[in-house]
């Protein structure tokens, strides 16, 4: 298997002519068994796979999942933010979360109870 630097506009024709997508390594491929000659101008210095791009997931400290959102950002070090801390209070505030938490607080608070 010798790996290809196809440009975007150019997959259908090495498609086409037999090259195959590498889904973990994003990148076009000329099967083994199958020339290469046709795929000469988009080979890559000695056929290698370009590296695994890997997406450094944010993991919430305290359940080990995923963080998702744009509003996510990290504490300077391992602390509850829904508990007092001195150290983490002015980072909380600037970054509105204190506000945010506060407001979803009275929301909830005002609600009825069932």
């Amino acid at each position: 298997m010798k790996f290809l630097k196809v440009p975007f506009a150019e997959k259908d024709e090495a498609k086409s002519l037999g090259a195959r997508w590498n889904q973990d390594r994003k990148a076009w491929y000329v099967p083994d068994g199958v020339a290469d000659a046709p795929f000469a101008r988009w080979l890559t210095a000695g056929g290698e796979a370009p590296p695994v791009k890997e997406k450094a997931a944010k993991l919430d400290t305290y359940s080990d999942k995923p963080v998702v959102g744009k509003q996510y950002f990290e504490l300077e070090h391992d602390c509850n933010p829904f508990s007092a801390c001195a150290q983490c209070a002015p980072v909380l505030a600037k970054a509105g979360w204190s506000a945010a938490n506060d407001a979803v607080r009275t929301m909830l608070a005002a609600m009825p109870a069932r």
